[in-house]
């Protein structure tokens, strides 16, 4: 019987089990799409960062290096990382702490907390830095006359810049996180308390390892998020060319300032960084289980 059920031929419908459909299509079908989704790429990112690039180093390598060692550059460089360098240990944290949150705990409002979670990616960077003028500016905002008797500036200097920068990367860590918690459940942090570990131990020996790659993904985007922020941030800075420019805001005030080749020069390291960005990206991916053979 066992010999006449496999002579037997497999109906259209099914397929064996472990066995993938092969994808049906004309060959010359697939390769056209191949075709227009890397002539779209290429139109609009490879064909752009190519051009920049040769642009550059149109004049040879000197302008390049003299432009990338100015002060005004340096200064925008050092302020980009120190954005990034608060912004997102600031938003991991929180964005962890809600995720548990949102996942682990049922209260009234939690939806609001959701909805809350996800008001950065929907308002405009701009709307955010006029907001935080109306709270923060020292002529007539809320709480800026008496930050300023404090001696504390917020606008037009560098920790309204961090503000703005935090609350446009706010989201990515938590929006990574909650469906990670979601999907392993509570059965191993259950068990973890019934052998009489603490909630910190539960939470630095169970949950903790078992989010790390969602929360190392959320990392990474919050850091190219953080880097390439410019909305909020030039409404609250003030573009004040050596004080309160980041690498976005330099970009712009040299290519106004008729000095393309440092505009040309700062957008490459940029590019470069979200090109560092991307890899790390590539690499945290979840590997897909092949065939055992």
């Amino acid at each position: 019987m066992s010999a006449l059920t496999s002579t037997l031929p497999v109906p259209a419908g099914d397929v064996p089990v472990g066995k993938k459909r092969p994808i049906e299509g004309s060959r010359g079908a697939r390769l056209g799409l191949r075709a227009v989704a890397l002539a779209y790429l290429a139109l609009l990112v490879l064909g752009p960062v190519v051009l920049m690039t040769l642009s550059t180093f149109a004049e040879g390598i000197a302008p390049v290096v003299e432009a990338l060692t100015t002060p005004a550059f340096t200064h925008a460089l050092w302020l980009t990382f120190l954005m990034v360098a608060v912004a997102v240990p600031l938003n991991t944290v929180f964005g962890v702490a809600c995720a548990l949150v949102v996942v682990r705990h049922e209260f009234r409002g939690k939806g609001l907390v959701d909805a809350l979670l996800t008001l950065p990616l929907g308002v405009s960077p701009v709307v955010v830095g006029l907001a935080l003028i109306i709270l923060y500016s020292p002529l007539g905002g809320w709480f800026g006359p008496w930050l300023r008797e404090q001696g504390i500036m917020v606008i037009f200097a560098p920790p309204g810049m961090i503000l703005a920068t935090v609350f446009v990367s706010l989201p990515f860590v938590a929006r990574e996180v909650i469906p990670v918690l979601r999907e392993i459940g509570t059965d191993q942090e259950q068990a973890a308390r019934i052998l009489g570990a603490s909630g910190w131990q539960t939470f630095w020996l169970v949950t903790l390892p078992a989010i790390r790659v969602g929360v190392a993904y959320g990392v990474v985007l919050t850091t190219a998020r953080a880097l390439g922020e410019y909305g909020a941030v030039a409404i609250v800075s003030g573009k004040l060319a050596g004080r309160t420019e980041t690498l976005t805001l330099h970009v712009e005030e040299r290519w106004l300032g008729f000095d393309p080749v440092a505009a040309y020069a700062t957008s490459v390291v940029l590019a470069l960084m979200a090109v560092l960005v991307l890899v790390l990206m590539r690499r945290l991916e979840p590997k897909e289980i092949g065939d055992s053979g």
